[in-house]
């Protein structure tokens, strides 16, 4: 058997026993897989990120981790990671979105900290907070969002993030929030696959109040739950990969001012094992 083989093993007997996992792709603009294989959609190029980032850290699993396995696995590839120095700070802007699959609000500090940390920054200079996707019939409303927009306020004022913003309201709704929020909402974001053309009620509301209308062509659910749990199996072949849920995903994008290119890209995912 192959090192790279033996610590694959040891990678998947860690995965056996963890209850959660926290994923970190580093900087996907180098990986040249990506380069030769465009994918069709923000939710496959997810996944094949998770998918080749466990195949890497199962090969660079450490003898010693084995000795006590942690309850929370940190799966990053080092040498993939891009942080910003104390120089290039000012030069670049770091900007966010955080996509919740779990109702609870408290995910969205542990993100952020978890973002601030692997990008060796103070704070991020914007977030985009993406809710939990709704039941069947059910539609967004202010109260859905408040729980999600207090944590981010409570983020502003501890300077964690500069700037917060939306995704998807409808002109209404974004009055609501506007309406309510302590800290106003910089940006909202509108899927152009259900609207080719900007409401002209929104641009109107966005261009009065400052709010900075952005287009995306994410689905409500970046990665679904069987997605996970495919490239789970097909990294890990963990058997009891059907016990993994995703938490919450964050992409963020680091971007030069001066030159207005992506520098860095990249995904921090984290799951937990439910036990049925």
């Amino acid at each position: 058997m192959s090192c790279c083989e033996v610590q694959m093993e040891g990678g998947k007997q860690l995965f056996a026993q963890a209850s959660a996992v926290s994923i970190h792709t580093g900087n996907i603009v180098n990986w040249s897989r990506l380069k030769k294989k465009c994918p069709s959609s923000p939710s496959e190029e997810l996944q094949d990120c998770i998918r080749e980032t466990l195949e890497k850290w199962c090969c660079q699993v450490s003898p010693e981790l084995l000795k006590e396995p942690p309850a929370t696995l940190e799966c990053t590839i080092t040498q993939d990671v891009d942080s910003i120095s104390p120089e290039e700070r000012e030069e670049v802007k770091v900007s966010a979105k955080l996509f919740l699959s779990d109702p609870d609000s408290s995910g969205i500090k542990d993100a952020v900290k978890k973002a601030c940390s692997a990008l060796a920054v103070s704070q991020l200079d914007s977030v985009i907070i993406a809710p939990p996707p709704l039941e069947d019939g059910a539609s967004l409303s202010l109260s859905h969002l408040q729980p999600y927009w207090e944590e981010l306020e409570t983020l502003v004022q501890s300077q964690s993030i500069v700037a917060i913003g939306t995704s998807d309201l409808d002109k209404v709704l974004l009055e609501q929030l506007y309406q309510w929020a302590q800290v106003k909402p910089s940006s909202n974001q509108v899927n152009l696959a259900s609207c080719c053309v900007m409401p002209p009620e929104l641009t109107a509301f966005a261009k009065e109040y400052d709010i900075q209308l952005l287009t995306h062509s994410d689905p409500k659910e970046l990665i679904p739950m069987l997605s996970f749990q495919e490239a789970v199996i097909a990294s890990i072949q963990d058997n009891l990969a059907y016990e993994w849920i995703t938490k919450w995903v964050l992409r963020y994008s680091v971007i030069v001012k001066s030159r207005g290119i992506i520098k860095s890209k990249g995904y921090l995912v984290y799951a937990k094992r439910i036990h049925y």
